[in-house]
């Protein structure tokens, strides 16, 4: 039967010493604490393909963690940036680099990985340049909420909240470098949050947290030419409401669903996805019972979601009934201080178990 561990990243400031670790049942929703790992602060947490390593963001830099056998997490090294804190990391398949975006400078970072999983140098960054606008119309230098490798693994693409752009780079991984290739601009105040690829590199999804809307784009390569045409616009809230600000955005391992989360409204919204035409069609929302759900996950199976409910202190499991359009809350919230992300993990030892 295959096994799953969640790791749970949350802010260290009052009730918690770091990286939560849980046995998850995904048949029942439910989630055993069993571990937790002292660091400075987690914001994001991400898994290297093969499931051999965790990386954190943390106040000091990016921190390497060994998977071990059970699902425990062994310290490999933590290293410096080169920048202010970064906010969002993301590895590639073959553990060459971890990728970085740094909300408070507006930088894109590279680091080499070691053979073991640690982390090595800075091998190349980028400060993103230009000014947008924030909702009280202000004045937003470059703040890069999100790194994402294009399923090929060619391309990395980079969210600039500040600057309204989705800045995408094409990867040397023989130098160690980025090199700018195309950007998507999106209306001027949008304030982009996330990215999401399709897994056949033909649709890219880019959550907007002043519009609470999902930007879908064709992703267009031919002859070299590395392009992105704007298909369709859709709201993952009912109706207008002045202090809504989407947050999140996740798809389903088979693609088939898109869930985006918004603060204030305090609500999860489930879109389906034409897997063919990569068109959304909003289907049911439903509230998080709890404040800002800043973070979401989807568990293996689809039959349920999970929601980082920050401002409360929470994480939340919800049953999802898609022919019916509804959510239900199965078992207690379970209290963590801040939560901020969450990976789960299916164990390496699980996988040749299932074969």
């Amino acid at each position: 039967m295959a096994k799953y561990v969640a790791y749970l990243g949350s802010y260290t400031n009052e009730n918690s010493d770091g990286i939560h670790i849980f046995d998850v049942d995904t048949e029942k929703g439910t989630f055993t604490h069993r571990d937790e790992v002292t660091v400075n602060n987690p914001s994001y947490l991400t898994a290297s393909k093969d499931k051999r390593f965790l990386y954190s963001i943390v106040d000091e830099g990016i921190s390497a963690f060994e998977i071990e056998k059970e699902g425990y997490l062994s310290l490999l090294n933590t290293k410096w940036i080169g920048g202010l804190r970064g906010c969002y990391v993301t590895v590639d398949s073959q553990n060459r680099y971890l990728f970085i975006g740094g909300y408070h400078d507006g930088r894109v970072t590279m680091m080499s990985l070691n053979e073991d999983g640690s982390v090595n140098d800075v091998a190349c960054g980028i400060f993103h340049e230009g000014y947008g606008i924030s909702a009280v119309d202000q004045r937003l230098e470059p703040k890069v909420t999100c790194v994402e490798l294009s399923p090929d693994e060619k391309y990395l693409y980079t969210v600039d909240y500040g600057i309204d752009q989705v800045i995408v780079y094409e990867i040397d991984y023989l130098r160690g470098k980025l090199e700018e290739r195309t950007i998507i601009r999106l209306p001027l105040g949008s304030n982009p949050r996330m990215v999401r690829i399709s897994k056949d590199n033909k649709f890219a999804y880019v959550l907007s947290e002043k519009r609470n809307k999902i930007e879908v784009y064709k992703i267009i390569n031919e002859g070299g030419k590395l392009d992105h045409e704007n298909i369709q616009t859709v709201s993952v809230i009912k109706e207008a409401y002045m202090t809504a600000a989407a947050s999140a955005l996740e798809m389903s391992g088979d693609e088939e669903y898109m869930f985006a989360s918004v603060d204030a409204v305090n609500s999860l919204a489930c879109l389906k996805r034409d897997v063919r035409k990569g068109t959304l069609n909003f289907e049911f929302d439903f509230r998080v019972s709890g404040d800002y759900p800043k973070f979401i996950s989807i568990m293996p199976g689809k039959r349920f979601v999970v929601s980082l409910n920050h401002d409360s202190d929470e994480m939340v499991a919800f049953e999802l009934n898609y022919k019916h359009k509804h959510a239900l809350m199965r078992t207690a919230p379970i209290k963590v201080n801040q939560p901020n992300c969450l990976k789960i993990v299916k164990l390496p030892e699980s996988d040749n178990n299932d074969k």
